[in-house]
């Protein structure tokens, strides 16, 4: 005859298997967690590159409008004649 769990045997079965559910759950939110720190501090590097390029770019601007002195070469004005 085959056994019949009683209704205390079921809920300690269910009991279990929510515990283990909840476990999972707190096993993927912990690692979704380290993830999303991981990209946090990756976003921060990305906007402090961003930041130095920025400043690098009005730099070179500035450079490029600025009149040169008369002592200062222009490589331009030595490219060699075309044939």
């Amino acid at each position: 005859m085959p056994h019949i769990p009683n209704s205390h045997e079921a809920l300690q079965g269910a009991l279990q298997d929510a515990t283990q559910r909840i476990t999972e759950l707190e096993i993927k939110a912990s690692f979704a967690e380290d993830l999303l720190d991981k990209l946090d501090q990756i976003v921060i590097r990305q906007q402090t590159q961003i930041n130095a390029l920025i400043s690098e770019v009005l730099h070179l601007r500035q450079q490029a409008s600025e009149p040169q002195a008369p002592g200062q070469r222009n490589l331009r004005d030595e490219l060699p004649p075309h044939y």
